[in-house]
Parts: structure tokens; C-alpha cells; sequence
């Protein structure tokens, strides 16, 4: 039945795979599926400029569409990681964002372990053992235990 489709579209069956493709982007979660409709794409109007010409086979047209589709994904996840840019860059890092700022202890630090409050939230902090209400510094986060040092 795919024969069929594709003896009788000729040159835009790539044209309709491509753009299939494109469609399933919008379904499929994720920036993937639009590189490779891309890739049928090209080859869709390679077709029409080739498709009377001997060489031009479909095992030739199935080896430039894979080539093609790794080389469009590449570019593709390169151009969009060149543009990942963001104005929050600890969005997704609370404790990292909190390196600089300055608290006091919530809760001495015995055996090198107490609390700190930063906002509405009581830290797990690590440092030199320190009496209740020093004020202290985050210099450094690993994960949700932050390291304080004295101010």
C-alpha cells in the first residue's frame, strides 16, 4: 500500500512525509520531530528536481533522508542550545541562589550541622559549630545542605 502512495505522489510523497512530520510535532511532546520533517522536506524538493534522473532511487533517497536527518538534528540542537539564554539562571536551583546572602542561625550548629531561615524556609546548613543567632554567610549549596561560614 506504501508503494502505491508513494509510485503514485512521485516526488511529493516526501513533501507529505515532511510535512506529516510537522504536524506530529505539534502532538509529540519535545523539539525533535521538526528536524527530521526538515529532512524530508529537503529531499521532497531534491525530488523534484531529480526524480526523472537514473540515479535516483529510492535507496539513494532513503540514505540522504537518514544523513539528512542527523545532520538537521544536529544543527537543530545545537542552533537551539546556542539560544537557551535565560534571565532566571537558577530557576530551577533554589539552593545556589542563596550563595551570598547572610542569615542567623535559627539553630546552633553542633557537630558541624544547624538551621538557618532565608525567607520562609529553615536550611539545613554545614560549618564551624556556632551559637544561636550568629550571623552567618552561604558560601557554598550541594543539593538542599548549604555551607555557612561567619560574617
Amino acid at each position: 500500500m506504501l508503494a502505491k502512495i508513494v509510485a503514485e505522489l512521485g516526488p511529493w510523497s516526501w513533501w507529505v512525509a515532511g510535512l506529516v512530520l510537522l504536524a506530529a510535532e505539534l502532538i509529540v511532546p519535545g523539539f525533535f520531530l521538526v528536524w527530521i520533517g526538515l529532512a524530508a522536506l529537503i529531499v521532497g524538493a531534491l525530488s523534484l528536481l531529480f526524480w526523472d534522473s537514473p540515479f535516483w532511487v529510492w535507496e539513494l533517497q532513503a540514505i540522504l533522508f537518514a544523513l539528512l536527518a542527523i545532520a538537521t538534528t544536529f544543527a537543530g540542537r545545537r542552533l537551539t542550545l546556542h539560544n537557551a539564554t535565560t534571565d532566571e539562571p537558577f530557576l530551577n536551583q533554589r539552593g545556589a541562589s542563596l550563595v551570598g546572602r547572610t542569615a542567623t542561625l535559627h539553630e546552633p550548629i553542633r557537630e558541624g550541622r544547624g538551621r538557618i531561615r532565608l525567607d520562609d524556609t529553615l536550611w539545613q546548613v554545614m560549618g564551624p559549630d556556632l551559637p544561636v543567632g550568629t550571623q552567618v554567610k552561604v558560601v557554598s549549596s550541594n543539593g538542599r545542605d548549604l555551607t555557612v561560614e561567619p560574617v
